[in-house]
């Protein structure tokens, strides 16, 4: 089974985001995936996107929550895909 690809959208001075990452962090101890970051400041079409948004996660390249994001929520999510 390929391995899980999460991938949080965010950027500097974001304390939503500061705080998807450390849920991230937490649920990596829990559940084995490989965590991407990518700075949407890095890209205009990425800030254009997601500007309003972040942070924004992505599992395995589909959208899983964005602004407030929800331990819960993603744990669910990676529990799904750990069951297939």
């Amino acid at each position: 089974m390929p391995q899980t690809i999460v991938t949080i959208y965010s950027r500097s001075r974001c304390p939503l985001c500061d705080k998807a990452l450390a849920l991230l962090f937490e649920l990596k101890e829990e559940f084995d995936f490989d965590l991407e970051e990518v700075d949407i400041e890095s890209s205009d079409e990425l800030t254009e996107r997601y500007g309003l948004m972040i942070p924004v996660v992505h599992i395995d390249g589909k959208e899983a929550a964005y602004g407030f994001v929800n331990k819960f929520d993603i744990s669910n999510r990676l529990q799904q895909k750990k069951e297939i």
